[in-house]
């Protein structure tokens, strides 16, 4: 990943992102939120604003924003509305574990219609079985002459639906051991066997998540990533640790329109001759909110830092992501208390924001399973 930027451009980028938030995200996300569809015009113009290039590097077409740079992107537009950052972070992953392991052929045939919006991707990782366990995957892809014939499905699968192919977990040795030598990764576009059924959510609306399902669906060879068999495992393990910075921003961001609606609120809102903000009830949620929200920047800015040096975050990532989706969700969930009975209602936008906010808390690893990660590399870098 390019990192070479200068921060006065990338002042200027987060300034045009944050009016374009304003302007254009912030008048439409209810609508689109509520009836559940897509916002092709949304994706156009994140196209234009160079988006779904963010982190891919300038040799390949892209802006080669540093991480730090885009998890700031990301709590901005998150603080507004959460899932279009879906739309391009699932996409952006993709790039990444492109850029870091693919070949020069595959970087140089992939990236720049990535960076472009031309060919829009994302992750196909998850099962119906098969969660946090990725070793427990059973997508099998077996090697015929020049191509790969996969079987199996895929769950959750953000792009699929209306992105152009995914970057596709497969076993390509069912019976190695340990399990994880059995894995690797395709760049899997759509074509005949390749299936798609959206999926309802409770919150995150507007974006596709889908089940794929696979059925004798061709991929050839030269789509295996980096040209390599049995490399998948560690190639999607590198690849999440731009996609939990990600969540980490979006989870920061919820948090941060929460409070900057709650804040909003309590000062228009009177009860007992005064307004809500005068009451120190209301005052000790905001005061935990905010410190919350800082919190998590401040793990968020580490863990970037980290990746953008080229050192191992997974621990950072990690805490990152623990702390800022627990953030959106506290935050949210005290907007509604002090939203009251208008918190309810689907006439307010913190509703969107509590909804949307449980998603984080799962997605790129649970935050059961991250507290074991931040246990154990604690535990691998401190030893007795």
């Amino acid at each position: 990943m390019s990192t070479n930027s200068k921060p006065q451009d990338d002042a200027e980028i987060l300034d045009a992102i944050e009016q374009w938030a304003e302007k254009e995200l912030r008048p439409v996300a209810r609508k689109f939120d509520h009836a559940d569809e897509y916002p092709h015009e949304i994706v156009e113009q994140m196209k234009s604003l160079g988006l779904f290039g963010a982190t891919i590097g300038e040799a390949y077409g892209g802006l080669g924003l540093s991480a730090s740079t885009y998890a700031k992107i990301v709590v901005k537009v998150s603080s507004i509305w959460m899932a279009p950052c879906g739309i391009f972070n699932s996409h952006l992953i993709m790039a990444a574990a492109i850029e870091r392991a693919g070949t020069e052929e595959q970087k140089r045939h992939w990236l720049p219609r990535m960076a472009s919006g031309e060919f829009r991707g994302g992750i196909g990782l998850t099962e119906a079985n098969a969660g946090s366990d990725l070793q427990a995957i059973r997508t099998v892809a077996k090697r015929e002459g020049d191509d790969y014939v996969v079987n199996g499905s895929k769950m959750w699968i953000t792009n699929s639906l209306h992105g152009q192919g995914i970057l596709l977990l497969v076993k390509t040795d069912p019976k190695a051991e340990p399990r994880y030598k059995g894995m690797s990764l395709l760049i899997a576009p759509k074509g005949d066997g390749f299936k798609v059924s959206k999926l309802k959510k409770l919150g995150y609306r507007s974006i596709d998540s889908c089940e794929v399902h696979l059925q004798d669906y061709r991929v050839p060879a030269s789509h295996l990533l980096g040209g390599v068999e049995g490399k998948g495992f560690i190639q999607t393990a590198s690849g999440l640790e731009l996609g939990r910075i990600n969540v980490a921003a979006r989870g920061a961001g919820i948090g941060e329109g929460a409070l900057l609606l709650a804040l909003r609120y309590a000062q228009e809102r009177s009860a007992f001759g005064k307004s809500i903000s005068n009451h120190q009830a209301i005052q000790l949620k905001l005061a935990d909110m905010v410190t919350q929200v800082e919190g998590a920047k401040h793990l968020i800015e580490a863990a970037a830092r980290r990746y953008d040096a080229g050192e191992r975050c997974d621990l950072e990532a990690a805490m990152a992501k623990l702390a800022g989706s627990e953030a959106g969700v506290f935050c949210s969930q005290e907007a509604m208390r002090i939203f009251g009975g208008y918190s309810y209602s689907v006439e307010y936008d913190i509703e969107r924001f509590y909804r949307d906010s449980l998603l984080m808390c799962i997605g790129e690893g649970s935050n059961e399973i991250l507290r074991q990660v931040i246990a154990k590399q604690l535990i691998e870098r401190h030893p007795a």
